[in-house]
C-alpha cells in the first residue's frame, strides 16, 4: 500500500532546541549547500549570528564539528532502518522496509544526508573513519542479510547478496543528485517505484503482445 506524501523539510527538527543543536543544523545546511572544503567556521558563525570565538565553545575545530554531523547522521540512519526492518514480516518485506526507511531518512533530513556524504571519507581521521565504518558496515550488512534470507526462503533468485545490496544502495545514494524535495513524489514514493522495478524486473516473462511474443520466440 502506498503512503501519502509526507511534508518534506530540509532537515527534521532536533528533539532538543538547544543552541548546540541549532549550530549543528546551520552547519549541516552550509556543508550540504557548499561542501566541506568551501565552508569555514567563520561562515557557520556568521550564519548563526555569533562570533567565531563563541563557536569554539561548542566545537574545537571544523573537523570535530563535521565528525559530529557525520557520525550522528549514520547513527540515525542505522537506528531508524533497523527499527523498520524489525517490524517487517518476511524477507522481501524487510528489504522494502530497509529501503523505504532509508529513503524516509533522506526525505526528512536532506541536509543531514548530503552533509554526511562522501566528503567525510577524505576529510576524516583514521579514528573517525573506523567509527563511521563500523556503523556503515552494520547498516549495509543488514540489507545483505535480508537479501540472503530472501534467497534462502525461496522468495528471491540466487544472486550475490553483496552485489544486490550495492545495486539497491546505489539507487538510493544517487537520488539527492536529481530528486527535488518539492517535486511530485517524495523520496519514499520514488523508492517504492524503484523497488517495484528492481524486485520484479522490467522484462515480462510472458509477453503481452503478438510482436513481443514473436521476438521472444526468435531470440530463444
Amino acid at each position: 500500500m502506498r503512503q501519502h506524501k509526507p511534508a518534506v523539510t530540509m532537515d527534521a527538527p532536533d528533539p532538543l532546541d538547544t543552541r548546540e543543536n541549532q549550530l549543528l543544523a546551520i552547519a549541516r545546511r552550509l556543508f550540504a549547500q557548499h561542501g566541506y572544503d568551501r565552508t569555514s567556521l567563520r561562515d557557520i558563525a556568521e550564519a548563526a549570528n555569533i562570533t567565531k570565538a563563541a563557536l569554539y565553545y561548542y566545537f574545537p575545530n571544523k573537523d570535530a564539528l563535521y565528525e559530529r554531523i557525520v557520525l550522528e547522521s549514520i547513527q540515525l540512519l542505522h537506528d531508524q532502518v533497523a527499527a523498520a526492518v524489525a517490524q517487517a514480516t518476511g524477507p522481501t518485506a524487510r528489504v522494502r522496509a530497509f529501503m523505504e526507511a532509508s529513503a524516509r531518512v533522506q526525505d526528512t533530513g536532506r541536509d543531514r544526508w548530503i552533509a554526511g556524504s562522501n566528503a567525510f571519507w577524505q576529510a576524516a581521521t583514521d579514528g573517525q573513519r573506523m567509527a563511521a565504518l563500523k556503523l556503515r558496515d552494520s547498516y549495509e550488512g543488514l540489507l545483505r542479510q535480508c537479501i540472503a534470507d530472501g534467497i534462502k526462503a525461496g522468495e528471491m533468485r540466487a544472486v550475490d547478496p553483496a552485489m544486490a545490496g550495492r545495486f539497491l544502495l546505489s539507487a538510493l545514494n544517487q537520488m539527492p543528485r536529481w530528486h527535488k524535495p518539492d517535486g511530485k513524489l517524495s523520496a519514499v514514493e520514488v523508492m517504492q517505484q524503484f523497488l517495484d522495478m528492481l524486485l520484479h524486473g522490467l522484462v515480462i516473462e510472458e509477453p503481452t503482445t503478438p510482436a513481443a511474443r514473436r521476438r521472444k520466440t526468435e531470440t530463444a
